[in-house]
């Protein structure tokens, strides 16, 4: 099965989300680049690519660098293509953070279809649902917090994660604000997004202790693991980290080695697809620490995250970014969530979705086509 073909759409939103401080200078919207790629037998897969502030650059990455690589391969040649594309990385491509998961994604996308099998049990399905919490935007007001944790509980979504704006002393207000509205059966997270020095990160961990919150994930950048270690060593709270780290499976063993993280993150657009989720997730399985999958904000990528989930034992939670009607685009049907707050694993083969064509067309402001020429 030859990968003959791959399309792309870029498609601007015209959504931003982000406050002016997250935003700065230059316009961000939550753009994104969508791929088809065709087989010789005519399996269609698909995936997405983030391109907030990259829509032209990501696109010429896709076509430019990596479409010559992919075309005329076998889709079942995945580890092949993924290490040549590891070893273009390095010899001058440094590709951004979110290339080229989703090339992998796509790949396993027509293997899985072609199989006649949905994704999770293509991979070896551990379980087929897992519990979702939902994970908030930035907010200026505590009231907005505790209003959005609410309507979430209310479709029986009991877990959430608040991403705080900062100073420290106001997020923690927050959090004292979420456990006290919500009750102490919620499942509350903390994310201030790599904002904190040692000494507040400490301070907040023992506040998120005393409230009893289930984790405190990011409070630094990722490549500062004297801190992460620090931390790890004087807290109780379980420290997640290794969301933006690049180098892959190969940088979180070092996280791991250093004792810098308690729970590890990953998902197949940061962390090379299908097939670097995976290593990373039994990296972490073979050291008894849960591997946690990231959000994408993105329809198709959350939708292959969820299959990866369902594919491994050490992942507890699906990540739903909040306001998640605006972040399943393009997918035409909303999350396959119950009203007891699980996600469900789609059962067509493949991803098991399907696009919102019309969407797509109105929001597309360019498209390109490679071809696999004999």
């Amino acid at each position: 099965m030859i990968i003959r073909k791959i399309e792309t759409w870029i498609l601007e939103r015209r959504i931003e989300l982000f406050d002016s401080k997250r935003m700065g200078r230059a316009p961000m919207d939550w753009s994104q680049v969508l791929l088809k790629m065709t087989t010789d037998s005519g399996v269609e897969g698909i995936a997405s690519f983030w391109a907030s502030r990259s829509q032209g650059v990501t696109d010429s990455y896709i076509h430019d660098t990596i479409a010559p690589v992919v075309l005329g391969r076998c889709v079942h040649d995945r580890e092949a293509i993924w290490h040549e594309l590891w070893n273009l990385d390095r010899h001058g491509c440094f590709f951004p953070v979110f290339l080229p998961g989703p090339i992998d994604v796509a790949l396993y996308d027509c293997a899985s279809q072609a199989a006649g099998l949905p994704l999770y049990k293509y991979l070896g399905a551990y379980r087929d649902k897992l519990p979702v919490y939902a994970s908030s935007l930035f907010h200026s007001e505590i009231d907005d917090y505790v209003s959005e944790a609410k309507r979430y509980a209310d479709r029986g979504i009991h877990a959430y994660k608040a991403h705080e704006p900062g100073p420290w002393r106001f997020d923690m207000e927050i959090q004292q604000a979420l456990r006290e509205a919500l009750g102490p059966k919620a499942v509350l997270m903390s994310d201030p997004v790599a904002e904190y020095s040692l000494d507040e990160a400490i301070r907040v961990g023992r506040g998120l202790e005393q409230l009893d919150y289930h984790w405190f994930e990011e409070p630094f950048r990722d490549h500062e693991l004297y801190k992460y270690t620090e931390l790890c060593r004087v807290l109780d709270i379980p420290v997640a980290a290794t969301e933006t780290a690049r180098g892959g499976h190969y940088s979180i063993a070092q996280f791991i080695h250093q004792r810098a993280a308690d729970i590890v993150r990953a998902d197949v657009s940061w962390k090379w697809g299908v097939t670097g989720t995976m290593k990373v997730a039994h990296l972490a399985e073979a050291f008894g620490m849960r591997c946690e999958i990231h959000t994408t904000t993105m329809g198709p990528m959350e939708i292959a995250n969820l299959h990866v989930s369902c594919a491994i034992r050490n992942c507890e939670y699906f990540e739903l970014f909040a306001p998640d009607d605006v972040f399943r685009f393009p997918l035409k049907e909303p999350l396959p969530i119950d009203s007891n707050g699980m996600i469900h694993a789609p059962q067509k083969p493949g991803l098991g979705v399907e696009l919102d064509w019309d969407a797509i067309d109105n929001a597309c402001v360019g498209q390109r086509v490679s071809e696999f020429k004999e």
